[in-house]
Formats: C-alpha cells, structure tokens, sequence
C-alpha cells in the first residue's frame, strides 16, 4: 500500500502526465498556426479548434504546482529558485499566449494579427522547450547542496546539450501530438496538410527519441536499480510510437492521436519513475538528493490534502470531460466565431 508521500508523488507524476497530454496538442496547434496555415482564415480554425480547451488545460500545470507547494514544499523551493530563469520565461510566454487568444481578434488589420500571431507562436513553442529542459536536468542531477539550495549556472547546468535535445524532443512531439489533433478537429485541405505536415515530421522526431534515449542512458544514473523498468517503458514508447506512425500513414486520425498521447504520457512517466524515491537528484553528493522524505510535509498535512483531493477530483475532471463532449463537433471554415 501506498504511504502519503508516495501517493502525493503519484498525483503530482498524473498532473503532470494530464497536463503534457492535454496541453500538449494545444502547443501543437498554436505552433502550427505558424507552420500549417496559409491565410488568416486557417489561423482562425486552428485557434477555434482549442478555443473552448486551451485555458482549462492549463489548469493542470497550476495544479501540479499547488501540489508541490503543498505536499513537498522543499522540492517546490528547490525547483522554482533554482529555475527561476526557465520558469519566469515559461510564465511569460503563457501569459502572452493566453493574452493574445484574447485579444488576436479585438482589432481586424493586418498588423494587430500578425503581431498576436508571432505571441501565440512563440508562447507555443517556448513552454514545451523550458519544461522539456527543466524534466531533463531533473533526472540529469543539479547542483544542490546539504540545505537544499540548488546554484546552478544557467549554462552548463541548466542548458546543456542534454537538456537541450529533451526540449527539442518536447517541442516536436507537442507539434506532432497537435497536428493529429487538428486533423480530428478540422476538414479539408487543411485537415490533409495537417497529416501530411505530421507524417514528414516523424523522422526527425524519431531521431530526437533516439538520441534522447541513449544520452539518457549515459549521461544519467536512473537506471542504476531498475533498468528493467525503465527499459520496459521504453520499449512500450517506441511501440506507440511505431503504432503512432503506422496509424498515420493508415489515415486513422483518432488512433494517431491516441498514440501520440500515449508517447508523451510514457514520457513523463518515464522522467518519474527515473526519479522515484527521488524528486530531484543532487549532483554533488547523493547524501543532498532530495526525496519523498526529507521534502514532504508532515503526515497530517498530507491526510487533509488527501481527503479534500480526493472530494474534489470527480467534479474537475467530471466538467473536463463535459467540456470535451459539448465542443466534439469539427470546426469550418465558415465559423466565424471568435475564441
């Protein structure tokens, strides 16, 4: 049976596993709004496509950190002074994201558009990067020393070629995971250059999977102790991924999509596991890792959270899930409507 510092482990790991997977095709379809679309028209039906989603997805990366806060506050300290940088950066680019869904549409020239269409690119693109670097250093070890303060050097530390090809990762898969999503959720022509875009993309994507694999194995120390774990999970993402490829090409959107989902959720899955007992390693001295121990709060805390978590879950996701039923239907080109 689970004890509390693990179960709060577990619930931050699906937050987050939620977040990346939902989140995640919506940072594909904002970054291929600067890829895919031809003309403000195909702009505007990808941005309607996530309009009644984008917001609520991003509920769960504010939960996943109110989680940390709360369950493992030394780990919430460590993490966001030591990445202060990245992480300020990450706000800004989902604040100016957020922003420019709004206001994109308020004022019809040309300019105001393009300007609000560069923001939603860029706010796309940078939050899979930064968190794509941020989940690899985790795992990668930090320098964190006996009081649980991490000094990193924002080159070297934090952005390394390591780090760097796990964004890079990131970022290509949220774009191929979004692709797939905008080819259930449009048609025409832009619904066939959407899984053209994302089959093409495939290649480089397996790459960046491959090389982050191999780096991971040597450059980190996550399969001291469990490398049958970790190897078995990642066998079962290259399967999806494989099964993700097949479906492509099979032209079996739904599927696609469904595999993608599950490369990025295996993903995240596979930095947690790597990390667990762990939740973030010290390079320095293994005495100064931080854990499910020495970051947690107390056991009391811990059971009020549970019990309120647990009361409160069926109802967020019971209107997540409502939400994603009453927008099912795909949207045209002769919407107009503004999201």
């Amino acid at each position: 049976m689970l004890s509390l510092n693990e179960l709060w482990f577990v619930l931050v790991a699906v937050l987050f596993i939620g977040f990346f997977f939902l989140e995640g095709f919506d940072f594909g379809v904002g970054m291929s709004t600067g890829i895919l679309a031809k003309n403000d028209t195909e702009r505007r039906v990808l941005i309607n496509s996530i309009g009644p989603f984008w917001d609520a997805n991003e509920v769960w990366l504010l939960t996943a950190g109110g989680a940390m806060f709360a369950a493992f506050p030394n780990w919430y300290a460590t993490l966001f002074s030591g990445f202060y940088t990245p992480l300020v950066l990450l706000l800004l680019a989902l604040i100016g994201r957020g922003v420019a869904f709004e206001f994109r549409g308020k004022v019809q020239t040309a300019a105001w558009k393009k300007t609000w269409d560069v923001v939603i690119f860029i706010g796309s693109l940078l939050p899979p990067l930064l968190l794509g670097v941020v989940f690899a250093d985790l795992i990668r070890g930090l320098p964190i020393d006996q009081a649980m303060e991490m000094k990193a050097s924002f080159f070297g530390d934090i952005v390394n070629l390591y780090s760097v090809v796990g964004g890079l990762t990131m970022v290509v898969l949220c774009l191929v995971h979004g692709l797939m999503f905008t080819t259930l959720r449009v048609t025409g022509d832009l619904q066939v250059r959407a899984r053209r875009l994302a089959e093409v993309l495939l290649a480089p994507l397996a790459v960046l999977i491959a090389a982050f694999g191999a780096m991971t194995y040597f450059e980190t120390d996550i399969f001291e102790g469990r490398a049958f774990l970790l190897t078995v999970m990642g066998m079962v993402i290259v399967a999806a991924y494989v099964l993700a490829a097949v479906f492509i090409a099979k032209r079996r959107d739904g599927w696609a999509f469904g595999m993608t989902g599950a490369v990025i959720a295996l993903t995240i899955a596979f930095f947690f596991a790597g990390l667990f007992p762990n939740v973030m390693i010290s390079s320095i001295d293994q005495a100064f890792n931080l854990t499910l121990t020495n970051a947690a709060s107390g056991p009391y805390s811990l059971k009020v959270m549970t019990i309120v978590a647990l009361s409160l879950l069926p109802f967020v996701l019971g209107y997540q899930i409502w939400s994603y039923f009453v927008f099912h239907k795909r949207v045209h080109e002769q919407s107009h409507l503004e999201y």
